[in-house]
């Protein structure tokens, strides 16, 4: 069970510092909890080896170190009262090593199992949170012995992947071994694919203390393996299945005696079954709609859960539909042009958020369009004409 800690109180403390909050990770998911201690009072610290991370450009202090670095380490311990990640690719051991300083939230044993797919699963098994049948696959012999039953799959790797990266689709065991070598004969997870309707995912945050709360469920839309549309109003999945969604995200952080913001992504099956996917340690792509159309973001929860400052339901306030912004936008137009900003923020309940990031590449993350209005056939009829303006697919 997690110490119940003393508050870090934002603003100047008895000593006349103010109460600094560090982050491991300078991109944009750290720019945004950045952005979101400064708002409530808190000094910042930011640690990555980017000397142009997006978080590390709006921070009070940027360690520019490598995340194992012994000597960053203990200079980000020493200028903050507590430290979270951005990213779950973080090395545990490092959030292990700041432990033994400061406050640290989610632990490196959360974060672990975030980092292994065979972890992760068993995790969800051991909560009696239902996923997709799956085998591990370590040597040629497992290869050779996998079970019909998980075939066709998703040929994932264990470790270190991400937006649809490390993952091949196999439909029989002879595509299964050409794809494994492919991968390096990694450590993997097969997943039996099987027949979706929709995605969607949940934004739980639990304190210290054990108090819980939660976003509304998110519908989303993946491109390629990266989210490109996120859809929040009530009905956008049948009320029955939120409810699911809601419990099992909540017994997935329980389980792991979480602190922070937890993001646990479903899959609805078509017959209307709930399967998990997997969970994020952190605030998520399919988020960030809450900057516009709650009234705390998931960055102001995540403030709330590292310092230990109370826990209160957060309302949504406004339909909404996020964009994803992809680098692929760029350039559109003709050599080092941008999007047509001026053409989409004519649009009314339009917010635009940009990462600070110089250089646009396809499949890159520039940024994000959050779209709130009185009614979620409006914020849907806006969001398909500022997607026309961009360029970015109908949905």
């Amino acid at each position: 069970m997690n110490q119940i800690l003393k508050p870090v109180l934002p603003g100047t403390l008895m000593d006349g510092r103010a109460a600094t909050l560090g982050v491991m990770g300078g991109g944009q998911l750290g720019r945004m909890f950045v952005h979101a201690a400064q708002a409530m009072g808190y000094a910042t610290a930011v640690l990555d080896p980017d000397a142009a991370s997006p978080a590390g450009l709006v921070s009070h202090h940027h360690i520019q170190t490598a995340y194992t670095d012994a000597e960053g380490l203990s200079r980000l311990a020493d200028c903050c009262d507590a430290i979270t990640t951005e990213f779950e690719n973080v090395p545990a051991e490092a959030l292990r090593t700041l432990a033994g300083l400061r406050r640290v939230a989610p632990a490196a044993s959360a974060v672990a199992i975030a980092q292994d797919r065979a972890a992760e699963k068993a995790h969800f098994g051991r909560c009696g949170v239902a996923c997709a049948p799956y085998a591990e696959i370590h040597t040629a012999a497992d290869v050779a012995s996998v079970s019909d039953d998980v075939l066709p799959g998703i040929l994932k790797t264990a470790r270190m992947g991400y937006d649809g990266k490390g993952q091949v689709r196999v439909q029989d065991r002879a595509a299964l071994a050409s794809a494994w070598n492919a991968l390096g004969q990694v450590p993997c997870v097969l997943e039996k694919m099987l027949p979706l309707a929709l995605e969607c995912s949940v934004i739980v945050a639990r304190g210290s203390d054990g108090a819980m709360v939660n976003f509304p469920v998110q519908r989303n839309l993946h491109r390629e393996g990266i989210l490109a549309v996120t859809e929040v109003f009530q009905g956008n999945v049948p009320a029955a299945v939120a409810a699911q969604a809601v419990a099992g995200a909540c017994a997935v952080a329980q389980g792991l005696d979480y602190v922070g913001v937890l993001c646990v992504e479903f899959f609805v099956l078509a017959d209307g079954s709930l399967v998990v996917n997997e969970i994020a340690p952190r605030p998520h792509n399919s988020g960030h709609y809450t900057q516009n159309a709650c009234d705390q973001s998931q960055f102001d929860v995540q403030v709330r859960t590292l310092a230990g400052l109370p826990l209160t339901q957060p309302r949504q306030h406004s339909p909404a539909t996020m964009l994803n912004l992809l680098g692929d936008l760029w350039g559109q137009r003709g050599a080092d042009s941008v999007p047509d900003w001026a053409a989409v923020l004519a649009l009314p309940g339009v917010h635009l958020h940009l990462y600070g990031k110089t250089q646009a590449r396809p499949g890159r993350k520039m940024g994000h369009l959050n779209v709130t209005g009185a009614t979620a056939e409006q914020v849907r009829a806006t969001a398909l004409q500022a997607a026309q303006i961009l360029g970015i697919a109908p949905f």
